[in-house]
């Protein structure tokens, strides 16, 4: 018996110095083609499949030079298309991001990665090789929509292309980290139906929402975070004509509108000088000036939210936000003739269920 389990333990060591050994593999392997590569990485001329050929060509030589590791072929091939997967798209999270199940994928340092599906916050076996690996991932995310993060500017707020809304705080700030935290949007936005099946509102509520939107009343839609209030907004701005020029302001466009005539601005950050910033506000007064029939405001939070009330008040009515509070609240045009109105939106939020 004694020998039996002293053979059991001896495999367990071996098994792990494998799996250390493939890891540290796996690490230089990583490095390798990012040294070898570097710049060609983010050339912009060369296509994904060019610049996958080239990865994959430099993995196939970085791996003959390494006889560490005894691999077998199906290893081999493991190997190379995880690594590919680290330096083309977003590392070991790439999974978690494809899958509609998952709703939020939060990386609380290289060796701890969380997921919310179905509402509940699950712990993966995911890991990134190292602290670096993870900034390496976040640099690419930030870099694609033209921001940076760096010891000057630690914290910064992103998006994905299919929109999905992005938070990183590195070094110094971040102790134990980088941490990345994507909130993932819905490859189809939701509908006002959708809604309605998921008992959000009744058909009376949409009903009275389609009919202020048409006509022209100012809308704010507040609630606490994570409400969904940014859904429940894209829910009503699909109610707007298709005949109308819409132009939209946010810190990161998250806005899906299914319009042909929508113009989409972005805040920018200061540069690494501390010059260069374009704040939401900025781009709120601007609007003024492209003759906009609907103007929308991501979220107001800021002195922003003055220019937004004089837009609503001084002509471009129609127009629309969302804003932070404590509780559920739609509220309309802040005419005094209308107050009637927000009372009842009031009433039927609370009773038939707010959106956000």
């Amino acid at each position: 018996r004694d020998s039996v389990k002293a053979a059991k333990e001896a495999d367990d060591v071996s098994d792990n110095q494998r799996e250390e050994s493939r890891r540290d593999l796996r690490r230089k392997l990583h490095y390798k083609v990012v040294e070898g590569l570097g710049p060609t990485l983010y050339d912009r001329q060369m296509s994904d499949a060019e610049l996958k050929l080239r990865v994959m060509e430099m993995l196939e030589w970085a791996l003959d030079q390494e006889h560490s590791v005894a691999l077998t072929r199906t290893d081999r091939l493991t190997l190379l298309q995880d690594i590919a997967d680290d330096v083309l798209g977003y590392g070991p999270i790439d999974p978690y991001l494809s899958d509609p199940e998952v709703t939020e994928v939060m990386v609380n340092g290289p060796h701890s990665v969380w997921i919310e599906r179905q509402g509940r916050l699950t712990r993966t076996d995911t890991r990134f090789v190292d602290s670096t690996h993870l900034e390496r991932i976040i640099e690419k995310i930030v870099g694609q929509v033209g921001r940076r993060i760096d010891e000057t500017n630690p914290m910064v707020d992103a998006r994905l292309p299919d929109g999905s809304r992005v938070n990183a705080v590195s070094h110094p700030l971040a102790i134990g980290g980088p941490f990345l935290t994507i909130r993932k949007f819905a490859v189809d936005p939701f509908t006002i139906d959708d809604l309605i099946a998921n008992h959000t509102l009744n058909d009376q509520v949409a009903g009275l929402l389609r009919r202020c939107v048409r006509g022209r009343l100012n809308v704010v839609v507040s609630g606490a975070t994570g409400s969904g209030k940014t859904t429940f907004l894209n829910v009503l701005s699909n109610f707007i004509p298709d005949d109308e020029r819409i132009v939209t302001v946010e810190d990161a466009a998250e806005l899906q509108l299914s319009q042909i005539h929508v113009l989409t601005l972005e805040s920018r950050p200061a540069n690494i000088e501390g010059k260069g910033q374009v704040t939401i506000r900025d781009l709120v007064r601007n609007t003024l000036r492209m003759r906009p029939d609907r103007i929308i405001v991501g979220e107001c939070r800021g002195p922003e939210a003055l220019d937004m009330l004089q837009a609503m008040n001084t002509g471009h009515d129609g127009s629309m936000t969302t804003a932070h509070s404590n509780s559920c609240l739609l509220y309309t045009s802040p005419s005094p003739r209308d107050f009637s109105c927000n009372l009842v939106f009031r009433l039927l939020l609370e009773k038939g269920g707010g959106g956000g």
